[in-house]
């Protein structure tokens, strides 16, 4: 069987292995991933702020709090991680170690296409920026995403 790899070279191809850490230990590495402050938001607002674009951050009243929120154009932005957003889920979805994390990404995916349905609806703009689209993007790139 030849092997599949997305675009960082892991294998899409291979089959689900059991998990090498125990219960414990995997549910204590899993309460330290956060969901705001990650390196790639923090690098992005960085961005931001040099290019003086004036933001609201992770505003709490709008619906789906997205990272970041620019009233005056009604721009909402999200930055999605490629892993808990599921970025070409489909692919991969087959070497999670059980249900519940299936489950978890399957939630993800549905609640992200009702708010950015939703918020769209009532006149925002809504983008979503995926990790990885990111990665190794210039600053006058990064600044031109939000003012589509």
């Amino acid at each position: 069987m030849s092997k599949i790899r997305n675009f960082l070279g892991r294998n899409l191809s291979s089959k689900a292995t059991r998990d090498k850490l125990s219960k414990r230990k995997r549910s204590a590495l899993m309460a330290r991933i956060r969901s705001r402050k990650t390196s790639f938001e923090v690098d992005f607002f960085r961005v931001l702020r040099g290019k003086k674009v004036n933001f609201t951050p992770h505003p709490k009243k709008i619906l789906g709090h997205p990272d970041l929120l620019i009233r005056g154009a009604r721009i909402c932005v999200f930055l999605d991680s490629d892993f808990w957003h599921g970025w070409q889920y489909p692919r991969w979805k087959h070497k999670l170690k059980n249900d519940s994390w299936r489950l978890k990404i399957e939630r993800n995916r549905k609640r992200d296409r009702y708010v950015t349905r939703s918020l769209r609806g009532k006149g925002w703009t809504v983008t979503r920026l995926w990790e990885h689209t990111l990665i190794g993007m210039n600053e006058n790139d990064i600044a031109s995403l939000i003012r589509r």
